[in-house]
């Protein structure tokens, strides 16, 4: 085997009197992908940055092959200069080489810096990164805000490239089809697996199980151990002191196992009463704004149970068909028909519910008492929490201090205690481990409601998705029985775009907002008031064209006919303008898990 271009040896790494690392292994070979797993706060970043050289180790050794280029795409990136061509030069590209992966990932070289949306930016990080042409990369968390497109496009750039990498990710689809190495890091320690991440799932289930047999077998060595001492330590205190040692050992050694035992995320959904078994009906739906037309002449069904994922390019409309599905926003033609009884949870991507300066606790209570219901029985806030995995210390800190990992898990905790019937995801999987992902898969396989789920993972969707409902940027709208490689099977070409450039093409073109990355608190009350807006407007033309259609009124009152044909003139330009308005403000919360 070739020699390591980056290894850690025997790492030991304390955070105050919490040891985070003891005794951790690692090797990366050229040419070699490999997947570091493990839970949310695991130490995965930390342990990169140690690979790096960022922090120093309190023991052990790092080595890194003389010459070898590191190269490091971090959770948030940073993109400076006046272009993204500047950007990607900076790192030492040419012009040529930067362009090509530029435009590769679909962004315009000549682009500028200011107001990317979250997906140009980690293109733009990684074009940048792939210009370098390191030895060895280093990628946290590459497919964040990235759409199904701008990750296979990773995924082809990344399993062509020479380069070694290390990879934390929670797309499995993803690693699957990257990786041949998995480094699992768990209790302090860093296990490897010289297989595909295909493979991880049975391999960490049989260490598991056989670390509970270990544990299984401890518990009955103290049972043991007492009692001999419950029975005959008093007589014997001196010459068997050895053996009391032993027993104070292996208590220590249990104490440090629960200790260090991982928390069980346990989440249950409040059904609400049974609604209709028709959910929604839409018969030919049609929406535009402007000239951009979103939904052309689409029909579906939806019935009581159906779990139904909606996929496209970030900024095709997937959440605008959400709105439209659940009449929140009006069809330019066409209807939607919702079914009886409907209770509806909606969590949005964009966490626009959360507010910076609101506590934990504020957030599952509504800011009064300490017992929030749940699935109808009230229970403490503080046990609610644990099960999703947040401490008593935490309920009284910031939303403002919170991972993204763990704000995705609040707002679950306090959508699953309400009583629903349908359930609408728009990207629930940000920011999860994959523990937590699994147990959300099963939550929501058991869901006896309906779900409407808005995702770019593709493996949640094939486990999870009865019917796919795809966009495809230009109007077009396709449904297929079965999850995303169900729907890519039977659908071949569908995204392609009629220009040169294919898949590409469609993702340049249909790009997420240019503004801004985070929606502002003006935005968001403007977004609600053209919401208003939009459902008034064509009540008031509606009643301004009936006025109208008196033939008596021209000749009876020509200034009042004048003023209601002015009225309703404005009325309209103000819903086309309200319209186009909307989806800008729209795609910018797209933006955000872009």
């Amino acid at each position: 085997m070739a020699a390591p271009i980056l290894a850690l040896k025997d790492v030991r790494l304390a955070d105050g009197a919490t040891m985070l690392f003891d005794g951790v292994d690692l090797a990366i070979e050229p040419g070699v992908k490999a997947s570091l797993v493990g839970r949310n706060g695991a130490g995965k970043s930390t342990l990169m940055r140690i690979l790096t050289g960022a922090i120093e180790a309190d023991a052990g050794d790092r080595f890194a092959k003389p010459g070898a280029r590191v190269t490091v795409v971090p959770q948030e990136p940073v993109i400076t200069g006046a272009t993204l061509r500047d950007h990607v030069v900076a790192g030492g590209a040419q012009d040529y080489e930067a362009d090509a992966e530029l435009m590769a990932f679909g962004l315009d070289p000549d682009k500028s810096t200011s107001g990317l949306s979250g997906g140009e930016i980690r293109r733009v990080a990684l074009a940048r990164a792939f210009a370098e042409k390191p030895d060895i990369l280093l990628l946290d968390e590459p497919t964040n805000h990235l759409d199904i497109f701008a990750i296979q496009t990773l995924e082809d750039t990344l399993s062509s490239a020479r380069c070694a990498a290390l990879i934390v990710s929670h797309d499995r689809a993803f690693l699957e089809r990257v990786t041949s190495r998995v480094f699992w890091l768990e209790s302090r320690k860093v296990r490897r697996l010289d297989k595909g991440f295909a493979a991880f799932d049975e391999w960490s289930e049989s260490i598991l199980e056989s670390e509970a047999d270990e544990f299984r077998r401890l518990n009955k060595a103290i049972e043991r151990e007492q009692h001999w001492m419950a029975r005959g330590v008093t007589g014997r205190r001196a010459r068997n002191e050895g053996r009391r040692r032993r027993l104070v050992a292996m208590r220590e050694q249990k104490s440090t196992v629960l200790r260090e035992a991982r928390g069980q995320l346990s989440m249950g959904i409040a059904s609400g009463d049974t609604s209709g078994k028709r959910v929604a009906e839409a018969k030919d739906l049609s929406k535009a704004f402007g000239e951009r037309v979103i939904v052309s002449g689409f029909s579906t069904r939806i019935q009581r149970g159906d779990r139904v994922a909606i996929v496209g390019p970030n900024g095709a409309g997937k959440t605008t068909l959400v709105k439209l599905l659940l009449g929140d926003l009006p069809a330019d033609s066409g209807e939607v028909k919702l079914g009886t009884n409907l209770e509806i949870a909606y969590i949005d991507q964009a966490r626009a519910d959360l507010k910076e300066t609101q506590t934990l606790w504020d957030v599952l209570t509504d800011g009064g008492g300490d017992q929030i219901m749940v699935r109808g029985m009230p229970r403490h806030v503080a046990g609610y929490a644990k099960e999703f995995l947040f401490q008593d210390k935490q309920l009284r800190q910031p939303v403002s201090s919170l991972s993204g990992g763990e704000r995705n898990r609040l707002l679950l905790a306090r959508a699953l205690a309400r009583p629903a019937n349908l359930l609408v995801l728009d990207e629930p999987t940000n920011d999860l481990d994959m523990e937590t992902l699994e147990l959300l898969e099963d939550l929501l396989s058991d869901f006896d409601g309906t779900l409407l789920l808005v995702s770019h993972d593709r493996d949640f969707i094939d486990r999870l998705a009865t019917s796919t409902i795809a966009l495809d940027g230009r109007g077009g709208v396709a449904e297929t029985p079965g999850g995303w490689t169900d729907f890519m099977n039977q659908n071949p070409g569908f995204f392609e775009d009629r220009n040169p450039g294919g898949a590409k093409a469609v993702q340049a073109t249909a790009a997420a907002p240019k503004k801004t990355v985070k929606l502002s608190y003006k935005d968001q009350r403007r977004l609600e008031e053209l919401d208003a807006l939009i459902h008034k407007l064509p009540g008031d033309i509606a009643k301004l064209d009936a006025e109208l259609a008196d033939p008596n009124l021209y000749a009876k009152d020509r200034p009042r006919f004048d003023r209601v044909m002015t009225a309703a003139d404005k009325a309209r330009a103000d819903l086309t303008a309200a319209e186009e308005e909307w989806l800008a403000l729209e795609e910018k919360r797209e933006a955000l898990g872009a």
